[in-house]
């Protein structure tokens, strides 16, 4: 494959618009992804080359939006939804819980609910409390939902194309700082398979589990303790449901430690999940501290940028809670 660097951005429209042209199928629907070109700019000039059939503004309802997704996916269509900022995921509840995660279950398997629902999420943009959340712990609690956080454009382009082509319905959330990043991606198709964590860092100090932006967080803050000879291992779920534990299972009992860091809030937070699968697995024996979890403040998201900035992880926290873990002080 023939390969070149692009934005995490570029590499999300490259998979929309190459998922397009493979499949008639493939259409995507949201508020302003047509004209505008969507609130980040992901869907721009979709709209002038596939026409106002197949990239379709919609009027202001989440609801309405995860609702046709589902229709059309249950007749047999692949529909990319995008809701423009997570928080607004609240108004498509109904839809996304109690009817795109039970359908084929309810059918025993005869209906297939094949749809994914694009949303940007997290904080650091200084949109404030209403439109900085990350909420995704939600979904993974939902059975029946996929649930996926590309943290770099080669995972981003190959995850999307993987989700139009699965069977179920896919939560797809893209953090709204990663847009701008840039990262190898091939100009071909290709697919990272759903539910396949990855080591993106090897070391042996101690294990730290992350998502989305906080995967790259992590990557630099490795890159500080390295030069204090303390080796990170830095694990990237990916798909956080359905997660693939074995890698995460086996990093810790190489290194006995685990810090687990995510920016949606603690309480409830990912991070919890992954601490109860250390602790039901065979790494639970080779544990030589015990595992702490990084994450957002339990509070709204605030407008003032110096107190958003300190409501997440930032790779400053992510040193200095690794190396107290790492030096045996917890």
């Amino acid at each position: 494959m023939s390969t070149r660097e692009i934005t995490y951005l570029e590499a999300i429209r490259e998979a929309l618009q190459q998922a397009m042209h493979a499949d008639e199928r493939v259409f995507l629907i949201g508020e302003d992804i047509g004209v505008y070109g969507g609130a980040f700019g992901v869907t721009r000039g979709l709209l002038d080359e596939f026409g106002s059939e197949r990239v379709i503004d919609t009027p202001i309802s989440e609801a309405g939006i995860a609702g046709a997704c589902i229709g059309a996916a249950l007749t047999g269509m692949r529909p990319v939804g995008e809701i423009q900022f997570m928080d607004f995921v609240t108004l498509s509840m109904e839809q996304l819980v109690l009817q795109a995660a039970k359908l084929r279950y309810m059918f025993g398997g005869k209906a297939t609910v094949p749809f994914v629902l694009r949303t940007p999420g997290g904080a650091g943009t200084g949109a404030a409390a209403q439109h900085s959340e990350s909420l995704e712990n939600w979904f993974v609690h939902v059975p029946g939902l996929k649930v996926v956080m590309p943290s770099t454009p080669y995972d981003a382009k190959g995850l999307l194309l993987a989700a139009i082509k699965d069977d179920n319905p896919v939560i797809f959330v893209e953090h709204k700082l990663l847009y701008r990043t840039k990262g190898p991606v091939p100009t071909e198709m290709y697919e990272v398979p759903l539910s396949r964590s990855e080591v993106k860092r090897e070391g042996r100090h101690l294990t730290v589990v992350a998502t989305s932006l906080m995967v790259q967080r992590a990557l630099e803050a490795a890159e500080t303790l390295a030069q204090e000879g303390v080796e990170l291992e830095v694990i990237d779920p990916r798909t956080l449901k359905p997660l693939d534990a074995r890698p995460i299972i086996n990093s810790v009992i190489k290194t006995g430690k685990l810090l687990v860091v995510h920016e949606a809030v603690k309480t409830g937070g990912f991070g919890g999940e992954v601490v109860a699968v250390i602790a039901g697995s065979d790494a639970f024996d080779y544990l030589d501290a015990p595992i702490l979890r990084l994450a957002g403040a339990d509070v709204p998201i605030p407008y003032n940028r110096t107190l958003e900035y300190h409501a997440v992880p930032q790779v400053e926290n992510i040193v200095e809670t690794a190396r107290r873990l790492a030096g045996g002080e917890v």
